[in-house]
């Protein structure tokens, strides 16, 4: 069993926050308990104050394994880097499943089984629904419990979640659908018949909720019980370092799950059997269930080790008592219950719990900070692609390419700088916070570029005429006298571009009577389109299939802006969790967690998507209309757009200011140097008030 010796004066104790009982203090100096601190022969000297001496032995229950089975090549990795390691596998798989597959695929999925946008969107909170339900009691039991258990069966779960969630696909018959190259056109713009979905495909969605539910469940563990485990194993300086680790690993995840989502979409759904769709098709399905089964997989194997792991890894008890010295002071001495060792351990304690953290002012102010910049960050990445896609005229995946590209390394970049900051700059306390107050004031500078947009591609009826003149705001005129014998659906949205920079609704809406045939470089192209204007260079009236290009000059410039707004949000992610971490007592430290995750989730990450939902909404141009029922936007006024999400981001950005200056103000670090228990030390005093080494053990 590791021993600390201290010889020497005693700790100062001046924090109200003691979490350690007179009662314990008592038990660990009696006979019949096994000291923790050996007495030694007193040294003297100016090192005599400062000496801390670490005596490890080996205990069975810190050997890695699984019961009785502990080989000796295990215990290699019964270390905070080995645990380390197994913790970010199990954070990068839950990242590229929940944020990375789910967005991914979410379209696939709708046309695949008939669900409309709002079953969406209850698929997708069902896994913040799960985290909010099972947070209080993960936190609560799971922190004062073996927490590498709760670890290993949450990824348990979570995988189970993905091997239900890959289900639908193989309970459901092939997917079959017939080709018509020629609908669209003016010839054969025939009418969608109206008519239920008598497929029953739809009630696949109650599947879809579960699987997604689970990941909440299994994914609840790690962002609390994770986080506590890595920072009591570790040194106090160090932990910033290790949870920033931790925490880029879970941003690296979403990032490879666009990728390979993305990757999967271009393989047809049913693997082996051939098909006329193409990849541009709006009928086409992707094998959006591959990467789930892959993941479920994974994550049994992820779970393994990491129920191996003991309650405590070899000598992490030298870090309680340094722990100590970096705790906030709280001026509230009810604070002391905390301190009884039987406390947290039943449900009764648990209102007790929730009241002294409610009267931890610097704890809610974290909170509530935290939950500003989770909503930001929640609505960027739900509707940070479809900015890109509008302002720059870019197709679905190109822009979620493009936006995958600036998260890997803005998010995952500031996540690990900013836990290394912590580190390097030795920020304890207060600093930590005014370190989160600055990168909170860039990001909101930074995000005043969205005063500035790209204009709107010209589109025929919608933001231009078909001569190329510009249209009033909010005049629609889809039909002319070139297409007026068409008698085009607005059904069929399938955009096309003109030689002449303009673009139309669809095919028909251009005047094309034939389907379209192969053109250079494989790009289709339809000819003879009335409504298209004569172009010697490219021929007459032909149109190519696709959106028309950007000529946006400031792209550079919103790209950039963009990337320095997710650099410093992501960069206050780690201190502010190391402050958060800082400021309970060691007893309530993941059960603090588990709280502040159900305001992060309730107050930011659940409103958030529907927040700005509902704000870019606002800026819409053309919606699509299919039986007599509104769907889905087609066209954004990308003026409206960023003056919108302008007034929005800037409203929660100095909300998080208010309550990162006011959290600074009210955050009362101990006295002393910031490096541990060294620092608590005092250098000078009377020879009352120096102890000796078994007084000092009997105080611990």
């Amino acid at each position: 069993m590791p021993q600390l010796v201290f010889p020497g004066p005693p700790l100062a104790t001046n924090s109200e926050c003691d979490c350690t009982p007179p009662s314990r203090r008592a038990s660990l100096g009696s006979p019949l308990s096994q000291p923790l601190c050996q007495p030694q022969p007193e040294k003297h000297g100016p090192q005599a104050a400062r000496e801390v001496r670490y005596v490890a032995t080996g205990r069975p229950d810190e050997a890695c394994g699984w019961r009785a089975f502990a080989p000796t090549c295990l215990q290699a990795f019964n270390t905070p880097r080995g645990f380390l390691l197994f913790l970010c596998a199990a954070s990068f798989l839950q990242g590229m499943t929940v944020n990375g597959f789910i967005n991914t695929v979410i379209t696939s999925i709708e046309r695949r089984y008939d669900l409309h946008s709002y079953h969406s969107g209850l698929i997708a909170s069902s896994y913040d629904v799960a985290a909010c339900l099972c947070l209080t009691f993960v936190g609560y039991f799971g922190g004062h419990g073996h927490k590498p258990r709760w670890l290993g069966w949450g990824v348990l779960v979570m995988g189970a979640g993905s091997l239900v969630f890959s289900l639908p696909h193989f309970t459901t018959g092939p997917y079959e659908v017939q080709v018509d190259e020629a609908v669209g056109t003016c010839r054969a713009n025939h009418s969608t018949t109206c008519r239920g979905h008598a497929s029953g495909l739809s009630s696949y969605q109650l599947v879809f909720m579960l699987g997604q539910f689970l990941h909440g469940v299994g994914a609840t563990p790690l962002y609390t019980l994770g986080v506590t485990y890595l920072d009591e194993n570790v040194k106090s300086s160090y932990s910033p370092v290790y949870i920033a680790i931790f925490y880029t690993a879970a941003i690296l995840g979403p990032a490879a799950g666009y990728l390979v989502g993305g990757a999967l979409l271009n393989i047809y759904t049913e693997i082996g059997q051939r098909t006329e769709l193409t990849i541009e098709s709006p009928l086409w399905v992707g094998a959006w269930w591959v990467g789930f089964l892959g993941t479920g997989v994974a994550a049994f194997l992820i779970a393994m080790p990491i129920l191996g792991y003991p309650r405590q890894l070899p000598g992490s008890q030298r870090y309680v008592v340094m722990r100590a010295s970096d705790t906030h002071q709280l001026k509230d001495s009810s604070h002391r219950v905390t301190s009884n060792p039987d406390f947290g351990k039943t449900i009764r304690d648990l209102p007790l719990s929730i009241w002294l953290l409610l009267k931890n002012p610097t704890f809610i102010l974290l909170c509530l900070a935290g939950a500003t910049e989770a909503t930001l960050i929640a609505g960027m990445s739900t509707f940070g692609p479809k900015f890109l896609e509008s302002q720059f005229s870019l197709s679905a995946s190109e822009a979620a390419t493009l936006f995958g590209y600036l998260v890997v390394p803005a998010g995952g970049g500031g996540t690990f700088l900013g836990g290394f900051f912590v580190n390097k700059c030795k920020l304890r306390g207060s600093g930590i916070v005014r370190f989160c107050l600055l990168c909170s004031l860039t990001s909101m500078l930074a995000f005043l570029v969205f005063f500035t947009h790209c204009p709107n591609v010209p589109m025929a009826g919608v933001t231009a005429s078909y001569n190329g003149s510009l249209l009033p705001e909010g005049h629609l005129g889809l039909t002319d006298a070139c297409n007026a014998a068409c008698g085009c659906q607005p059904e069929h949205y399938s955009p096309v571009c003109g030689p002449d920079g303009l673009m139309y609704y669809s095919p028909c809406h251009a005047g094309c009577p034939e389907a379209a045939s192969p053109g250079p470089g494989g790009q289709k192209v339809y000819r003879d389109c009335s409504c298209v204007p004569q172009n010697l260079s490219s021929g007459f009236g032909h149109a190519a299939a696709g959106k028309c290009t950007s000529t946006c000059q400031r792209k550079p410039l919103l790209l950039l802006f963009i990337f320095v707004v997710i650099v410093f949000t992501f960069l206050s992610s780690v201190p502010a969790l190391t402050a958060t971490l800082r400021c309970v007592c060691d007893q309530q430290r993941s059960f603090a967690l588990g709280i502040q995750w159900i305001v992060v989730r309730t107050l930011g990450g659940i409103p958030g998507p529907i927040a700005f939902g509902w704000v870019i909404d606002k800026a819409c141009l053309l919606w699509q209309t299919q039986c007599g029922q509104q769907g889905s936007c087609f066209v954004y006024q990308n003026s409206a757009m960023s003056q919108y999400l302008l007034i929005a981001g800037l409203a929660y950005k100095v909300l998080g200011f208010i309550f990162f200056t006011t959290a600074c103000f009210l955050y009362k670090p101990l006295s002393g140097s910031s490096d541990g228990l060294e620092a608590s030390l005092p250098s000078q005093s009377s020879a009352s008030d120096n102890p000796t080494g078994s007084q000092i053990q009997s105080d611990i």
